[in-house]
């Protein structure tokens, strides 16, 4: 997810984290994939999401743009 103070951040990135939970992982999508901050998730499930966030790496960024410039973003369907 986004947040609407990340519209001040220029390095692309996502939020992620289980559900009922407020410490959120960050993840950066540029220059490259990586974890910002780990949030409630386990190791195993860092390792998790940045497996995801490297194989939607594109369409993520793509939000991200859309997300910038104002424009309707979409919740992109994860399949595991």
């Amino acid at each position: 997810m986004f947040y609407n103070t990340d519209f001040h951040e220029n390095r692309a990135h996502v939020h992620v984290g289980k559900r009922g939970t407020e410490d959120l992982c960050k993840i950066w999508l540029e220059p490259s994939v990586e974890v910002a901050k780990q949030g409630d998730l386990t190791d195993a499930q860092v390792r998790e999401v940045l497996k995801i966030a490297v194989e939607y790496r594109e369409r993520l960024l793509h939000q991200w743009n859309l997300f910038k410039s104002g424009k309707t973003i979409r919740v992109i369907k994860v399949k595991k």
